[in-house]
């Protein structure tokens, strides 16, 4: 424990005068990549410095007991440097969990419209929108890749990706199936509706990650269709690409220009097909995986948007709360909260059974 807490300090330090050199800056993807290691540190360290404090704090008070005029003082400041040791120590057993390799990247996320129609439909919108203005909340950047959208304002698929520092480690725990209980508009009775939508959040792949042969993909081209509206043009700018040796397929059709159109449909393939990747070789711990909170198990239902109490439920950590507009406007950090401290205590408890 202690060999590696002081490998981690060096490395830090390392870290530190290295971005202090001269010239690094010429190399913006290097300069980025170890402020990035150096700011994942930077708590772990913290930590470390102030335990090794508290020690030598420990130490001197030891020493004072024998005096008898100081040994109340001593006994005084002792206790208050196991206190903060033990803290410190508990504080370094989560900060030295491992870490999801891809809790810095970016993310693309996809909502599908599921069991109950038009209102299913709404509700997907409705999630696109929650989780945009969640983004806008942390000053992310929201860019949509493909949209196929209602005659009454729903969408039953939108694909659409989020930029920013920490964002799949923030809402990984959002793949799974969301339920939503309310009177639909067209509802002459009032009687409350059951409708579902899936959502996926997986991590966006870079080239580095995973490869794809060009010789494997199959590139079509067609003209962007929908629901109507500005977006709608008469070229061939959509794209469809298929990635023949899995038989993945994705669209995109949201820009007017068919070079970008063909990169965001680049970005999607390599990111569904480093997933299936992933999961592939994660198929051996799966079951033991399951357990966890946010296995991304999309089969499951994970919560409840219920509009008639005002209530949203995640019944992952069993966590009600009663303002619904609230969260579905991006409020969503006491969950997202919830659900981060959850699986960190799972990790704490699989750690010491092993």
């Amino acid at each position: 424990m202690l060999d590696k807490l002081d490998a981690l300090e060096a490395r830090f330090d390392e870290l530190e005068a290295r971005l202090a050199a001269p010239g690094l800056y010429d190399d913006p993807n290097t300069a980025a990549a170890l402020l990035r290691e150096r700011n994942r540190l930077e708590p772990v360290v913290s930590a470390i410095r102030a335990r090794a404090q508290a020690m030598r704090q420990a130490e001197e008070a030891r020493e004072l007991l024998a005096d008898p005029e100081l040994r109340t003082v001593a006994q005084e400041e002792l206790d208050a440097a196991q206190a903060a040791l033990s803290e410190l120590d508990e504080k370094l057993k989560i900060l030295l969990l491992p870490r999801d390799p891809n809790d810095d990247k970016n993310i693309i996320v996809e909502i599908r419209a599921g069991a109950g129609g038009e209102e299913s439909a709404l509700f997907a919108r409705s999630l696109y929108r929650m989780y945009t203005m969640y983004a806008d909340k942390r000053g992310w950047n929201t860019d949509l890749i493909s949209m196929n959208a209602t005659e009454l304002g729903g969408c039953k698929e939108v694909i659409f990706q989020i930029l920013g520092e920490g964002a799949y480690s923030r809402l990984k725990f959002e793949s799974g199936v969301h339920r939503v209980q309310r009177v639909p508009e067209t509802e002459s009775q009032g009687r409350v509706h059951t409708s579902t939508a899936t959502v996926a959040v997986l991590p966006e792949a870079e080239e580095v990650d995973f490869k794809i042969d060009p010789t494997e993909l199959k590139i079509d081209t067609f003209r962007s269709s929908g629901a109507g509206g500005q977006h709608i043009n008469k070229t061939e700018s959509a794209i469809r690409i298929t990635h023949l040796p899995t038989g993945t397929v994705v669209e995109c059709q949201d820009e007017r220009s068919q070079h970008k159109n063909r990169d965001k449909a680049m970005r999607v393939l390599r990111t569904r097909l480093y997933e299936a990747e992933c999961a592939k070789q994660q198929a051996a711990i799966a079951a033991e995986r399951r357990a966890q909170v946010g296995t991304g198990d999309r089969s499951e239902r994970i919560r409840t948007y219920n509009f008639p109490e005002n209530r949203v439920s995640d019944h992952r950590i069993k966590l009600t709360l009663y303002k619904l507009g609230q969260f579905l406007d991006g409020d969503m950090d006491e969950v997202l909260d919830a659900l981060a401290t959850a699986d960190t205590a799972e990790k704490l408890r699989r750690q010491g059974e092993g």
